[in-house]
């Protein structure tokens, strides 16, 4: 049997108007918690965010879309690869972050 687990998610400021939250967020996932059972669970909550941080059809990571827990980019890990033990126990938090490019 899988064991549920909520995982803390920290969203940039435009995603979480979006979303008409002002706090982080809880998201329960079923067995390990993985970035795409995040999204998936986030875009059925909280529709308004379907195709911000994941193409609608492919659902790859947009571009000035990046993810880090732990001190750590996550952002080209397989969307399957299981977060890190303090994300998945809810010590650290999943950070969705808009990226910035530019000169």
């Amino acid at each position: 049997m899988e064991t549920p687990r909520t995982v803390r998610v920290v969203l940039p400021a435009p995603l979480r108007a979006l979303a008409r939250t002002d706090a982080e967020l809880d998201v329960t996932v079923m067995g390990a918690a993985t970035v795409r059972g995040v999204l998936d669970v986030l875009e059925e909550r909280f529709p308004a965010l379907r195709g911000t941080i994941r193409d609608h059809g492919t659902h790859k990571r947009r571009a000035f879309i990046r993810f880090y827990a732990c001190e750590r980019d996550l952002s080209l890990e397989l969307p399957d690869t299981p977060l890190p033990e303090a994300v998945q126990d809810g010590r650290e938090p999943l950070l969705i972050v808009g990226a910035m490019a530019g000169g």
